[in-house]
C-alpha cells in the first residue's frame, strides 16, 4: 500500500469489529470521514439508482415517502428532481460514473409502459446514465427486445403504434445511449451469454494516465421463471460462482478496482441512511464473494440501506441498495492508489441521498416527463373498438361472468398468434392453443382481471385504450403449454377445496368459448367432474390425450393455486397480457358479450348439494390508502401474505 502519511487506519481485525455481520454505518473506518481531503489518491464517484420501473413523474402512492435517520421522512420521486440532484452530486468530481443494477424500465406507469418504455430510455439518456445491469423486468418482453429495440432502436412492427414514437424533441426512438450487461443470463439451448458479462471503465488519474475500474453485472437468479419475465429460452447461472469467476478474469486483465452490480437484494431495516439485521440472497452472497470485489450494489428487492460488510478476508466494503421508483440516489466514493489502481478500502464511503422534491427541477427532464404525460393522456382516450354491452365480473351461480368469458376468449386468441419480429426464438413449435383458462377468482393472489369493461353510452360503446389497458393484466405473458387431459380435469376439480369449519371454497376458472363442462353439486371434492361431461370443440375430454393450453404464466406456474398444471411441457411465450388484450380488441373491432352457458351444474337440488363460496379478496392498500400495484399485490399474497423481504418456505421470496 502506498504511504498515506500521518493518517492511521484500522487493521483488518479492527475493521471486522466495526463492520460486523449485522452491518455498520457507511464508512469503511472512522477515518473515512475525512476522505475528501485524500488528495494523493484518485477519487472515483459511483452514483447509482435501481428499479425505476418507468416512474418518471414520481414514486407512486406510499412509495413517495421514505424514512431516514431518526425517523425523519422525505417526499421523493421524479426524474426532473433526480436530474437536479445528480447535477449537484457530480459537481467537483473529475471521475463520476452513473449506473443502475436493473429494472429501469418495464413497470406499471401508464405514461411509460404504453409507449414501449421508450420514455424511460429518453429520460435516462438525458440524465447521462453510463451503463446498466439487466434486471428481471428488462426481459419482460424478450432478450431481442432488450438488445434490438431498447439498446439499438430497431422498430417493430408498426411505427407509432407499437413502438418508435416521437419523443419530446420530435425525433423517433433511437435507443439507449448506454449498454446493458449480465454475466449470468444465458441462452438455455447453448449456454451462450445474452449480454456482455462486465465492463471496464477508465478514470482519469492525472498526468495523462488512466486507471481501470471493472463492473460485474448479475441478473436475479430464476428470472427466466418469474411470472413477468417467464422466458423458456433463457437460463440464469449461479450468482456467487459467476461473480467470483468474473472477478478473477478482471484481475487477470490488470483491473484492481472491481464493483459488483447485481439485480438481487436484501432487507436491512427501514432507515435508508444505514442498515441493520440484513438478510436475503445478496447479503449471503456479499459475505462470501471474492475479496477482489470492492463494493456491492444491489437492487430488485425495492429496499433501501447503506452499510459496510466484511469480505471473506474481514475487510469492509460497501453493501447498498437505493430503494425503487426513483426514491434515492446512492453514492459510493472510492479512493484508488494512483500507482496500482487498487481501492484504498479504509477510505471508502457510501451514502443514500433522498431524491427530494424541494429543489428546482431540471428543466430538460421536466419537459421530457411532461411531454410523455400529455402524450399518455391523449393515447388513453384513443379508440380501439366498440362494445355492444357492458362486460362485468359479476358471476352467476356457477361462477361464470361476461368479463371472465371475454378474457378467456382473449387468452385463446392470444395463444393462437404467430410470433412477431421482437420475440425470441422458441425452443418448441408455436403450436396454436386448443383451449384457454383464466382464474377469475384465484385460490391465492390477485385475478388477472382488474376491472369491468363498462359500455359508454355517450360514445356509442367506444372502447378506449385506457379502458382496455386498465381492465386486464399484470404485465405477464400468455403462454401456450402442453398438458394432458388428466391435468385439465384435475385443474377443473381444483376449483373446489374444503375450508375451515366444514365449508366449501369455490375458485372458478373461466374457459374459452369452445369448452363446455358440467359439475356435480352433490359430488365430493375431487370427484365433481366426469371427464365424459367436459367437451372441447364438441369432443369429450380424453384423459390420455395431450392438449395445447393457453393461460397466463402466473396461473401455469401455480401462483393462482392450481397445482394441476405443474409439469406442463413445451412452453411457448406470447405477448404480455395488457398489450395483448389491447391488440385483441383492435383485431375484434366489436365486442359482444357471450351467453353464460359454458358451465352447467347437475344435482343442484338434492340434499347436501353445494356450489361453494367464492372468497372475495380485497385490494391491498398502501398506508396512505392508495392501491398496491397489482403485480406486487399478487406476489405478496401468493407467496407470503406479508411484507417484502419475508422468508417464504424454501427460501427468500422475490418481491417483483
Amino acid at each position: 500500500m502506498r504511504d498515506i502519511g500521518r493518517r492511521s487506519f484500522f487493521t483488518a481485525a479492527g475493521a471486522l469489529a466495526t463492520a460486523s455481520a449485522i452491518g455498520s454505518n457507511a464508512y469503511a473506518t472512522g477515518h473515512a470521514r475525512d476522505a475528501a481531503t485524500a488528495d494523493e489518491y484518485v477519487d472515483v464517484q459511483l452514483l447509482n439508482i435501481t428499479d425505476l420501473h418507468g416512474y418518471l413523474q414520481g414514486a407512486p402512492g406510499a412509495h413517495s415517502i421514505i424514512t431516514g435517520a431518526g425517523g425523519k421522512t422525505y417526499t421523493v420521486g421524479g426524474v426532473a428532481y433526480m436530474a437536479a440532484h445528480l447535477e449537484r452530486l457530480r459537481a467537483g468530481h473529475r471521475n463520476s460514473l452513473f449506473f443502475a443494477p436493473g429494472d429501469l424500465f418495464s413497470g406499471w406507469e401508464f405514461d411509460a409502459a404504453t409507449f414501449a418504455d421508450e420514455p424511460t430510455i429518453e429520460a435516462l439518456n438525458a440524465m447521462g446514465l453510463d451503463f446498466a445491469s439487466a434486471g428481471n423486468h428488462e426481459f419482460d418482453k424478450s432478450a431481442k427486445f432488450l438488445t434490438s429495440h431498447m439498446e439499438d432502436g430497431d422498430s417493430f412492427p408498426v411505427v407509432g403504434r407499437d413502438d418508435d414514437f416521437e419523443d419530446s424533441t420530435g425525433r423517433r426512438f433511437q435507443g439507449a445511449k448506454f449498454p446493458y450487461y449480465s454475466a449470468n443470463m444465458v441462452w438455455n439451448g447453448n449456454g451462450e451469454l445474452v449480454l456482455p458479462p462486465y465492463n471496464i471503465e477508465y478514470v482519469d488519474a492525472g498526468g495523462g494516465r488512466r486507471l481501470p475500474v471493472g463492473f460485474i453485472h448479475l441478473t436475479a437468479i430464476g428470472t427466466e421463471s418469474f411470472p413477468g419475465s417467464y422466458q423458456p429460452g433463457l437460463r440464469t447461472l449461479d450468482e456467487l460462482e459467476t461473480a467470483n469467476r468474473c472477478a478473477a478474469e478482471l484481475r487477470s486483465r490488470g483491473v484492481r478496482a472491481i464493483v459488483l452490480s447485481m439485480h438481487d437484494g436484501a432487507v436491512a431495516g427501514g432507515d435508508f441512511s444505514s442498515g441493520r439485521n440484513p438478510s436475503g440472497p445478496a447479503y449471503e452472497l456479499a459475505l462470501r464473494a471474492s475479496p477482489d470485489i470492492d463494493a456491492i450494489v444491489t437492487g430488485h428487492w425495492h429496499t433501501a440501506f447503506t452499510m459496510m460488510l466484511p469480505d471473506p478476508d474481514g475487510v469492509p466494503r460497501p453493501f447498498v441498495e437505493a430503494g425503487c421508483y426513483g426514491q434515492l440516489v446512492n453514492e459510493i466514493n472510492l479512493r484508488l492508489d494512483p500507482d496500482t489502481g487498487a481501492v484504498i478500502r479504509e477510505l471508502t464511503t457510501a451514502t443514500n441521498h433522498p431524491n427530494t422534491r424541494d429543489v428546482t427541477p431540471d428543466p430538460d427532464l421536466k419537459s421530457i416527463a411532461g411531454y410523455w404525460a400529455d402524450y399518455g393522456s391523449r393515447r388513453a382516450r384513443s379508440r380501439l373498438g366498440t362494445q355492444t354491452a357492458s362486460f362485468t365480473r359479476r358471476r352467476n351461480a356457477v361462477g361464470e361472468s361476461t368479463m371472465g368469458n371475454l378474457v378467456a376468449d382473449w387468452a385463446l386468441w392470444a395463444g393462437r398468434q404467430p410470433h412477431g419480429p421482437m420475440d425470441d426464438p422458441a425452443d418448441h413449435p408455436n403450436t396454436p392453443a386448443d383451449l384457454a383458462v383464466i382464474a377469475v377468482a384465484p385460490r391465492v393472489g390477485q385475478a388477472v382481471i382488474a376491472g369491468d369493461l363498462i359500455r359508454n353510452e355517450e360514445t356509442g360503446g367506444t372502447v378506449t385504450f385506457a379502458q382496455a389497458w386498465n381492465s386486464v393484466g399484470f404485465g405477464d405473458p400468455i403462454m401456450t403449454v402442453t398438458v394432458t387431459g388428466r391435468q385439465l380435469h384435475d385443474a377443473l376439480e381444483e376449483q373446489w377445496a374444503p375450508t375451515a369449519g366444514g365449508g366449501l371454497g369455490f375458485s372458478p376458472l373461466a374457459v374459452s368459448a369452445n369448452v363446455r363442462y358440467t359439475f356435480d353439486a352433490a359430488g365430493a371434492v375431487g370427484r365433481r367432474i366426469d371427464p365424459a361431461e367436459v367437451f372441447i370443440d364438441g369432443t369429450a375430454l380424453d384423459l390420455t390425450r395431450r392438449y395445447r393450453l393457453a393461460a397466463p404464466s402466473y396461473t401455469l406456474i401455480n401462483q393462482d393455486g392450481f397445482s394441476a398444471f405443474t409439469g406442463f411441457t413445451a412452453p411457448v411465450r406470447h405477448t404480455r397480457d395488457f398489450e395483448s388484450f389491447v391488440s385483441f380488441i383492435r383485431a375484434e373491432k366489436q365486442l359482444k358479450p357471450a351467453p353464460l352457458n359454458r358451465v352447467a351444474v347437475k344435482n343442484a337440488g338434492v340434499p347436501g348439494a353445494r356450489t361453494g363460496t367464492v372468497t372475495q379478496r380485497q385490494q391491498l392498500l398502501q398506508p396512505d390508502g392508495s392501491m398496491v400495484p397489482r403485480p406486487e399485490a399478487a406476489l405478496r399474497t401468493a407467496l407470503t401474505g406479508g411484507a417484502e423481504g419475508q422468508r417464504a418456505p424454501g427460501g427468500f421470496r422475490v418481491p417483483c
